[in-house]
């Protein structure tokens, strides 16, 4: 699976919150490694296992899973030559009276959860291994009873100890005067009595110890030298005796090292089950349906990482429809339908339920590839277009007929024009792929594709126009806008600034139109190509069958020039000067609404519709559509003069079809598609 896709995807920081359901290391190890798995079968099997913990969790107490603590360092030392100590097997004694608890409720719950009750029917109880650590093993200690040899050597310690006690009572006695406190202690495990510095050699025997002011000094008695050397003696042969019982007993931990591993493996499923099943429970998740055809169906989801009152996204793809491309208003909940389509087919296969109604389905696909955000990074040179290549070169790659795209802000990051052509490029070579694609965009020109392309579908987040605010429903087979002014407003940008926006707007022949009616249709504000125009209108080829083709250099040049200077050059030869002069004269003259021009890129002409602006743009009338084209790249072909009588009212040439037929007084000729008024002849 994609990495890139589950950083941006958000996926680890779901895997996080399940870790956090998690009790013991081995859980969280699981829950480290859960990675979304790609056949159909394994994830259906895990989708219900996790619904199955959902149901145990919702019909009676908490799991009582066992504490695995100590547990890891016993398995990774059996074996080895270490001999346990009475701390480690006190740990697996809780261990297996844990493992007994969850088997017997798992017992009861087999009605209800016959899937996962059968994973405890394989632990194993190991009775005979805790009736001996029973047995040799009692308060965090070796108990007396482990051996013959060690009650024995206790006994006798517990004689010596009495004996050392009688002389240290009667020494008190004798020395009262002089020691420091009435109290004997214990230095290095022998007895001393403290006492006074200044009287010190008033008792014979060793000083082992001063106190930290050095008023004290603690001696140990002559009298009892011989029983300290006999006690040592004796719990010398104390400690040889436990060590023999943790011996044995580490022998019979080694002996069920296979069954205490199972356990233990079986103990780590459960929690990772039931951690999947308690974050199903805090996200309100529920199982869905699978198939492996592309077919996603939600209803009433959410993303599980938002808080609470997030509006519910009904989304459905791969039926009719195998691309759906989203538009509407930044901040109205493109990317977050986006990224909710795709995180939750991430949980699906991940064996999380997922937070959506009942009803739902989702497709189990072999990759799933996402472009989102601007992919900036100064470390590796990256600018936010170069970022996005990179990024689709990798998806174009891997897509086929089992791959979900994610693709947000198409277009973005270079020129319109040219983003828009290579967007459409990229979703059709997708499409061609097989893949599942949901894209969102601004951009009227890829809306208009995908209203005209089979296998396509459009969708918007929904606006209120009136309150300024986003509704966050998606609606399919409707096309959006972007509100860009509308939400401008509202964040603060001042009312001059806006209604300048809307002015260069509507004075590039662009999105006025859909700021001022709001129908989601507003005209192109650049020029296309015949190939892309011809992707975004298709019926025009079917309008217009006999479409020019690229003209060779020597039509380009003729249709530039005027009538006069087609017969100077059919003539004596014009020379290479004055021809270069007539072209920069021509190209310098300032062109008139009415006045027939050619655009050679595209290999048509127009009519000036707009008087070029200060940037030097001209609006021009190409096939009944409206374009700003620069005055560098267009050529005189036909005066107006040469066209319509003087003082002509010119708006009866960009009339409406509708006005055009009720007004039936002058004849009319077509010139390259566009309606052409000549003078009308005089009866006289």
């Amino acid at each position: 699976m994609n990495h890139y896709a589950l950083q941006r995807l958000e996926y680890e920081k779901v895997t996080n919150r399940v870790a956090d359901y998690a009790v013991s290391y081995l859980g969280k190890r699981h829950v480290e490694a859960l990675r979304p798995m790609t056949e159909l079968k394994t994830v259906r099997t895990a989708l219900d296992e996790t619904a199955e913990a959902l149901t145990v969790l919702n019909n009676g107490a908490s799991v009582p899973i066992p504490s695995l603590s100590g547990i890891e360092t016993v398995l990774q030392l059996s074996g080895t030559g270490y001999v346990f100590s009475e701390q480690d097997f006190t740990n697996i004694r809780l261990f297996l009276q844990g493992c007994e608890q969850l088997q017997t409720y798992m017992a009861a719950k087999s009605s209800v959860a016959p899937r996962i009750a059968g994973y405890a029917e394989s632990m194993h109880e190991l009775s005979g291994l805790k009736r001996e650590i029973d047995r040799c093993i009692r308060n965090g200690q070796v108990d007396d009873g482990a051996s013959r040899d060690l009650l024995k050597a206790r006994r006798k310690i517990a004689a010596v100890s009495e004996k050392i006690k009688t002389r240290m009572d009667a020494l008190m006695s004798r020395h009262r005067s002089i020691m420091q406190e009435n109290l004997f202690s214990v230095r290095s495990g022998r007895y001393v009595l403290p006492i006074k510095k200044e009287h010190r050699k008033l008792v014979s025997g060793s000083v082992l110890d001063e106190s930290s002011s050095g008023q004290t000094v603690y001696i140990e008695p002559q009298e009892i030298a011989h029983l300290q050397h006999e006690l040592a003696g004796l719990r010398a042969e104390e400690a040889k005796e436990e060590e023999k019982v943790l011996a044995h007993l580490t022998g019979l931990v080694e002996e069920a090292d296979y069954e205490l591993k199972l356990n233990v493996e079986t103990i780590g499923t459960y929690d990772f089950l039931f951690a999947k099943a308690k974050f199903a429970l805090s996200v309100n998740g529920r199982n869905v349906g699978l198939n492996d055809s592309g077919v996603i169906r939600l209803r009433n989801a959410v993303h599980p990482l938002l808080g609470g009152g997030t509006v519910p996204l009904n989304f459905t793809i791969g039926r009719s429809h195998s691309s759906l491309v989203i538009t509407g208003p930044n901040t109205g909940g493109k990317t977050i339908a986006l990224k909710t389509v795709g995180l939750l087919t991430l949980m699906a296969q991940s064996g999380l339920l997922v937070p959506a109604d009942e009803g739902s389905e989702l497709a189990v696909f072999r990759h799933v590839a996402a472009d989102i955000g601007d992919g900036q990074s100064i470390e590796q040179s990256l600018s936010t277009f170069s970022a996005h290549i990179r990024n689709m070169v990798g998806i174009l790659d891997i897509a086929d007929g089992s791959t979900l795209v994610l693709l947000d802000e198409l277009a973005s990051g270079t020129d319109p024009g040219e983003g828009v052509g290579l967007s459409i490029a990229i979703l059709e070579a997708l499409h061609e792929r097989g893949a599942t694609v949901v894209a969102t965009t601004h951009f009227n020109e890829i809306k208009h594709f995908a209203s005209r392309t089979r296998g396509f579908q459009n969708a918007r987040m929904e606006f209120d126009a009136e309150t300024l605010q986003p509704l966050y429903r998606l609606r399919i087979g409707e096309a959006g806008q972007s509100y860009a002014f509308l939400i401008a407003k509202k964040l603060g940008i001042s009312a001059d600034i806006i209604s300048r926006s809307e002015q260069l707007t509507q004075a590039r022949g662009g999105g006025g139109a859909d700021f001022a009616e709001g129908d989601g249709h507003a005209e192109p504000d650049c020029p296309h190509s015949p190939e892309l125009e011809q992707v975004l209108n298709p019926e025009s080829a079917q309008v217009r069958p006999e479409e020019p083709q690229e003209p060779s250099r020597e039509e380009r040049r003729d249709r530039r020039m005027t009538s006069g200077e087609r017969q100077e050059v059919s003539g004596a030869g014009q020379p290479s000067g004055e021809a270069e002069r007539s072209e920069a004269a021509d190209a310098d003259k300032k062109l008139e609404i009415g006045d027939c021009v050619f655009i050679s890129y595209l290999g048509k002409t127009g009519i000036v519709c707009e008087a070029e602006d200060a940037r030097g743009n001209v609006g021009v009338m190409i096939q009944k559509q409206r374009f700003k084209i620069n005055r560098k790249r267009l050529a005189l072909h036909i005066a107006k003069s040469e066209l319509y009588p003087d003082n002509y009212d010119m708006d009866i040439v960009f009339e409406s079809k509708e006005d055009r037929k009720k007004r039936k007084l002058m004849s009319r000729k077509h010139v390259e598609g566009l309606t052409i008024v000549k003078k009308p002849e005089s009866d006289g």
